[in-house]
Order: structure tokens, then sequence, then C-alpha cells
């Protein structure tokens, strides 16, 4: 579920026409922000449940239970022992919504009036636990929270499950649903989102010089990931491999970009997935549209993969949906790969100088090509490379 669309399908059918997601932000609590875009769902997730079911699930627990249903339906639900099936969802910020909502019911009106559901709402750890419950699954329900590393960081964790024996099938994601005045405001005073107010289509603009910061997004992206064996013993639908991971951390710096650490967690991916930078023929890059955030990827990804590969950057049109950008990388990656398309980087008008890499502009590009690699950055110096082949 992403500012595209309701599904994966369409989420990545309005990749491919370079569609945007960003929308000025019309609600009443925006006027006084120095921050005028956003790129919200385009449908309410508690429109899409039952109401009972909605009023005692946070915002991105919804997100996280429809994308975990879409998933599970699409994979053809397995039939997994449920102590071999496990959940692993991340997200950066958790429960925000409810957290900054209920707050402000206890200003206002007492403690009796909180919600009995307020707890288990707010917590980070509720997505993974309520599709744990929803689907049945007895492994663990784990969540990963590292920043806008947390929904790739949950794919690699998936596959440490299935690798080391503890799980044949493990649901891995991302959620994130924050769009808030205090998170827009907070994000606002250091300076990494955009306060432009020209077209909304127009104003994230990775790896182009005229950038001015990131938009901010909420989403969800949802994974089936199974052992080789247990699917082929199925008969499962695969869309590709999950071939390699890598998880770094730059401890350098809480939110500064760090090329080396990024470098480091590339050159892992790749060792574990046995491939070569040569072997690389898409790069799904983090670029959020920062100046110091494209330019240290931009480098790193020259040191690790070299200049050959063809680089996009999605978040041009879906913002920057923060714990859920990860896996929905992950997933344009490997959409890319199946089909031979890779979406061309919106906005992308003037390429930064210092950008010297094959970014895809302008229109999609068609190919073959085996294997492609996805980063995921986030503040706290979390660094995660995924690669995925066909």
């Amino acid at each position: 579920m992403t500012p595209l669309g309701a599904d994966a399908p369409s989420s990545w059918s309005a990749l491919l026409d370079g569609k945007s997601g960003v929308r000025f932000l019309e609600e009443e609590w925006a006027a006084d922000l120095p921050v005028h875009v956003a790129a919200g769902l385009t449908v309410d997730p508690a429109a899409l449940l039952p109401r009972a079911e909605a009023r005692k699930l946070d915002r991105g627990e919804q997100l996280a239970l429809l994308s975990a249903r879409e998933a599970w339906q699409d994979a053809g639900t397995p039939q997994v022992e449920p102590e071999r099936f496990a959940v692993v969802i991340g997200t950066g910020t958790g429960g925000v919504l409810t957290t900054l909502g209920q707050d402000d019911v206890f200003e206002r009106a007492g403690s009796r009036r909180l919600s009995p559901f307020a707890v288990p709402m707010l917590m980070p750890n509720g997505p993974a636990a309520w599709v744990s419950m929803d689907l049945g699954a007895k492994g663990g329900a784990r969540t990963p929270v590292s920043a806008c590393a947390s929904g790739a960081e949950a794919l690699a964790l998936g596959q440490d499950l299935i690798r080391s024996g503890r799980a044949d099938v493990v649901v891995a994601g991302g959620v994130e649903a924050c769009l808030h005045p205090f998170t827009l405001a907070a994000f606002a005073q250091m300076k990494a989102l955009s306060t432009q107010s020209v077209e909304p289509e127009a104003v994230s603009r990775p790896f182009d010089v005229k950038r001015s910061g990131f938009v901010m997004g909420e989403g969800a992206g949802m994974m089936v990931l199974e052992r080789d064996e247990f699917a082929r013993a199925r008969g499962a639908r695969s869309y590709g491999t999950l071939a390699g991971s890598a998880v770094s951390s730059s401890a350098n710096h809480i939110t500064a970009s760090d090329a080396e650490g990024q470098t480091f967690a590339m050159e892992l991916a790749l060792r574990d997935a046995d491939l070569s930078p040569a072997d690389i023929g898409i790069v799904h890059a983090h670029a959020t549209s920062t100046e110091s955030g494209d330019l240290a990827e931009a480098a790193a990804i020259g040191r690790a993969i070299g200049s050959h590969a063809a680089v996009t950057a999605t978040k041009s049109m879906t913002g920057h949906m923060m714990g859920a950008s990860g896996t929905i990388g992950a997933m344009a990656a490997l959409f890319a790969l199946k089909d031979g398309t890779v979406p061309a980087t919106r906005n992308l008008d003037e390429l930064d100088p210092h950008v010297e890499l094959d970014a895809v502009r302008g229109k999609r590009r068609t190919g073959q090509w085996s294997a492609a690699l996805a980063n995921s950055f986030g503040f706290g110096g979390h660094n995660v490379s995924l690669v995925l082949t066909k």
C-alpha cells in the first residue's frame, strides 16, 4: 500500500508510468507548517476493515494487516506448520499517531477518556504481533526498529531465520504511518524535508541539482519469503530470490550519511550472495532527495558496484515512506528483474555532476538483467543492502 496504489500491481504500474503520489497538504492542521506537501495513501485503510477491527488498530497496524493479507493471498496461502512460520515487520516510529493523539486526549479530557486499546496501538511491535495472530504464525513475531532501514532489515532478518533452519516461511516487510503536524514540523526543523510549495509532483528530486529535501510519505510493503525446497515442493510461484543481505552500522553520526558504511554494506551483501559487482544490473537507490544523502550514496555505489548498473530512485514518485521504504524498494527491484523494465527517476532533469552513475531518467528502461541491489539507510547509521536475483 503506497501513495501510488492500494496494492502491489497498481503501485508497480504507477511507478512504470512515472506517476507521482505527492500532493499538497490541505488539512487544516497543516496551515502553519513550513512543509506544504506529503505523500499520503490513495485509500483510507480503516475503510477496508470491519469497523470493530479498525478501531483497535493504529493506522500503521491497519496498513500492515492489509498488506500482509494481500501478500499471503498472492502467495497462495502456503500450508506451513505454525511453529515453522514467522513474521518480521520493521517500523521507524511505531504507533506515533496513536501516541500523539492519545496524549492530546489525555491533556484535554483526562485519563478516563483514553482508549483501552492505546497501549497495543502504540507499540512498535504491534504490526508484527497483529499479523502473526491474523495468519497464525507461531515461529516468532519480530520487529527491527532501525529508522528508514527498518523494512529492509526485516527482509534480512527473515532471510536469516530461513537460512538458520528456524523457519520455512516468513512474512517480512515494513510499515510507516506518521503524517502528523508534529512529525512534519520536527523533520522540517532539522532541515530534512523540502519546504517548497511549487507543483507537488515536482518536489521530490533524487540526484537532481535542484533537490531541496525529502517528502514524507506513508505506506506498507510485505513479502512472503520461503525456503527454496519448501517452495518448490508446494509448487509455489516465485518472483525471484533474495540471494544476499548485509547490515552494517556507520558508528559515525546520528543523522549524517556515511559513504564508507554504505559501501561496506553493499560489498558484504555481494559477498553473501556470492556475486561480483559486474553481476549487478540494477540498483534501487535509497536516494531520498537530500543533497548530502544522495551524494554519499552515489559515491558508495560507485565504489562498491561501479557505474555500469541502471540506477533508479522511486522515492521521486512515492516520497519517503520511512520504515516501509526498504521493503517497497526491494519489491521494485524484484519486479524490475522479473519484467525486464526499470522505472525512470521522476524529476531528474539535470543530474548532479557529482553523481557519476547510469541514472535511469526521462523514460523507463527495458532489458534483461539477472541481479539487482536495493539500498536502505537510516538515522542512527543503519545501512542495509539486499541482493535479489531472477
